[in-house]
């Protein structure tokens, strides 16, 4: 199994924003959807050519334009539909609900995959649109609009090493090559210095999987893998190796690996959370499962791909921050 990863070419890099509150500025308990949004608006406001289409799937140009690519992604020949994995996942502050007073700090990450690193400079260029955007709730203080803050620095980190490389400190962009990314070489290299027989995965943000039908409620590492396989072959495909493809039959081992796993000690809860969709004009939930569960049982095939995982999230709102997880070999 590992001699097929090593065949890979997914790659993660990972964006962090240090930014300063220029006015009162309020975020939800998990923030990702907004600054998701608000992701979306500054690229579209700076490089959109073709602002009468409806959507970037009615847009000709949506092929070759750095908006779509990034956070609209479309294929024509995608089985199941024209969307696909979009190539990035928010990380939204740690502090959850906060109210933020003119001068405070805080931060927030972006993780993208694969090639769409090669897009960078149009992110970094999208920084004042992102600052002129907003943030967050609309207040009284703000003659109801959102906060308003401006980025201090932008750095690429090595979540695991904790390497940094400052690319943009404000209304400086200095990107230099090469960019801190991860490998999934990096991911199996990590693994085999991990205790192969207990691991803890605390959950920092809600864990939203949907299994057989039915939401998973308790921490359980069988559909967590399932979900976690679907969704990072489904990257390779579109952002590393185009053909690297898990066959059923390695699927199944896997997953029979995982269902062979105990969770020995679960400290999760159920939150529930809604997030307000403009698409569909609707609230929708966003909930599911925070905090530690202890795995035990024999993990040697599935630590690397759980590495893998706490790189890119797992489950449902993915891109939105959720199903964002760190590992630890339990002592």
């Amino acid at each position: 199994m590992q001699n097929m990863l090593r065949s890979a070419e997914l790659t993660t890099t990972h964006l962090w924003f240090t930014v300063r509150a220029t006015t009162p500025l309020a975020l939800d308990m998990y923030s990702g959807a907004a600054l998701r949004g608000s992701f979306f608006h500054a690229l579209w406001s700076r490089f959109c050519t073709n602002k009468s289409a409806t959507t970037c799937a009615a847009c000709p140009l949506n092929e070759i334009c750095p908006v779509s690519s990034i956070v609209a992604p479309l294929r024509e020949d995608n089985v199941g539909g024209q969307d696909i994995q979009r190539p990035y996942v928010i990380i939204p502050p740690r502090e959850g609900a906060h109210y933020y007073q003119p001068g405070d700090i805080f931060s927030f990450g972006l993780t993208i995959f694969g090639h769409i690193v090669n897009l960078l400079p149009y992110i970094m260029l999208s920084i004042s649109e992102l600052e002129g955007e907003g943030l967050g709730q609309r207040l009284d203080e703000n003659n109801g609009r959102r906060g308003r803050f401006h980025v201090e620095q932008v750095e690429v980190i090595h979540p695991w090493t904790q390497q940094r490389q400052t690319i943009y400190t404000a209304g400086n962009t200095v990107v230099n090559a090469p960019i801190i990314s991860i490998n999934v070489a990096d991911c199996i290299d990590r693994a085999a210095q991990l205790d192969h027989r207990s691991i803890t995965l605390t959950f920092l943000t809600p864990l939203r999987l949907v299994d057989r039908e039915h939401l998973v409620k308790r921490a359980d590492l069988r559909p967590l893998l399932q979900r976690l396989l679907e969704r990072y072959y489904a990257l390779e495909r579109h952002y590393g190796n185009v053909e690297l493809v898990l066959n059923k039959e390695d699927r199944d081992h896997l997953l029979q690996q995982a269902e062979a796993i105990t969770c020995s000690n679960d400290q999760t809860t159920w939150q529930d959370l809604r997030s307000y969709s403009n698409r569909q004009k609707r609230a929708t939930p966003i909930g599911g499962l925070i905090g530690q569960a202890t795995f035990t049982g024999d993990l040697t095939e599935l630590l690397p791909y759980l590495l893998i995982g706490e790189l890119i999230h797992v489950g449902k709102n993915a891109v939105k921050g959720n199903g964002w997880y760190q590992l630890e070999a339990s002592h």
